[in-house]
């Protein structure tokens, strides 16, 4: 396949995303390039936008690499956001006071639920609590208070109740241990596809288009 000049230009982007100076400084004990899916994603979005639209005239903002391209680097420039999407999704230690501070609505102050779900089922608690935060638009939906439902979990009738947030947590956890984790989708974006599929006859708005991005957002506040 010959490469236009256009998609050299992205090829040349993405390979300087990797060895940007601009990147974050990295503990390599736990961050690392992104990589895998998420990032195949990325570079795919990216040449497909270069194939369709003529990219922007460089410009130079303060010698960042960032300034001036297109509007699908525009949202990712917060690098934090794709490097943690490839941090481990198993249990380790979180800051209960930022997941505190973090939770508004129905959700506040129960990060130490989050935790302690986290510890049972061996999941990041950022990860229940970044999910949460999406479902609940941060613990003000109906289904929050109405339900104590906080993940949008379903059962035959619909929306699941809870007697309380707390036990919502648990079998979000739960769910996400026996049916994602344990069964390989070990990413933000691959339970996404699981999750929240795009175009599922449950979703007549779209709304689950919005479920990576959002959920990756929430979990790059909180780390």
């Amino acid at each position: 396949m010959s490469i236009s000049p256009v998609s050299s230009d992205w090829f040349r982007n993405i390979a300087l995303l990797s060895i940007s100076t601009n990147l974050p400084t990295m503990n390599s004990a736990n961050q690392q390039i992104p990589s895998g899916d998420f990032f195949q994603s990325i570079l795919q979005a990216m040449l497909l936008e270069g194939e369709s639209s003529t990219p922007s005239q460089p410009q130079q903002s303060n010698g960042s690499f960032w300034a001036g391209t297109s509007p699908i680097l525009d949202n990712i420039k917060d690098l934090s956001h794709i490097v943690n999407s490839t941090t481990s999704l198993d249990f380790s230690e979180v800051s209960l006071e930022k997941l505190n501070s973090t939770l508004k609505g129905k959700l506040s102050n129960l990060g130490e639920q989050f935790v302690e779900a986290g510890k049972a089922f061996n999941i990041n608690p950022n990860l229940l609590a970044s999910v949460a935060m999406h479902e609940t638009g941060n613990g003000k939906s109906q289904a929050a208070y109405e339900k104590n439902n906080i993940a949008g979990m379903m059962g035959k009738n619909g929306l699941r109740h809870y007697d309380s947030v707390s036990e919502s947590i648990h079998d979000m956890a739960r769910n996400l241990r026996k049916n994602y984790l344990d069964k390989g989708l070990d990413s933000i974006a691959k339970i996404g596809g699981k999750y929240a599929p795009v175009g599922a006859n449950n979703d007549p708005t779209g709304l689950n288009n919005h479920w990576v991005k959002g959920v990756n957002n929430f979990f790059g506040t909180l780390v």
